[in-house]
């Protein structure tokens, strides 16, 4: 694997960049390591509303696929701190992603036999020459992230409740009893 250079990568509303030019892979394909700096993952954790993304590597392999694609595969292994839903207390939670994703030329059409497929994933485009391997993997860290987290050992406990009060009729009566008094 080789590492990706630390570059600056361009101020956009999206928070990790890495383009990477398709005539840039070789035939026998390409070995990447991308790994956010500091700055890029406070910006994810911005981006995705959790309180820190302490760690992210992504670790690809981006091979030629047909005449003018790309196919990309590899994993996301991350973390992400975010508050307990039950708690309200911060803990950290892992974020692991494997990615499988094809990319075609701008425009290239649907096959004719996926059209009454729902069940289809299309490939993503290919964007003037290039792709995005931030925003993809950007995308994937979004998709593991729990929406509903929960700490581990977290337990949610309802409130007591007389179940003769919670009844509409019951509140219907106390209005009533007001009234008459």
């Amino acid at each position: 694997m080789t590492e990706q250079p630390m570059t600056e990568p361009p101020m956009t509303d999206l928070p990790f960049r890495r383009p990477l030019s398709v005539a840039d892979v070789p035939p026998q394909g390409l070995d990447l390591r991308l790994e956010p700096n500091d700055r890029e993952r406070a910006a994810l954790a911005r981006h995705l509303g959790v309180i820190a993304v302490p760690a992210f590597v992504a670790q690809l392999h981006i091979a030629p696929e047909g005449a003018e694609g790309l196919h990309v595969t590899g994993s996301l292994n991350a973390s992400v701190v975010q508050d307990c839903g039950v708690t309200l207390e911060p803990f950290e939670a892992p974020v692991k992603e494997i990615l499988d994703v094809h990319f075609v030329p701008a425009g290239t059409a649907r096959p004719p036999e996926t059209e009454e497929d729902e069940s289809y994933d299309p490939p993503d485009e290919i964007d003037n020459g290039s792709i995005d391997l931030g925003a993809l993997v950007a995308e994937f860290l979004a998709l593991g992230v729990d929406p509903y987290p929960r700490k581990p050992g977290a337990v949610f406990e309802a409130p007591a409740e007389d179940p003769a009060a919670a009844s509409p009729f019951s509140a219907l009566a106390r209005l009533k009893g007001k009234d008459e008094a």
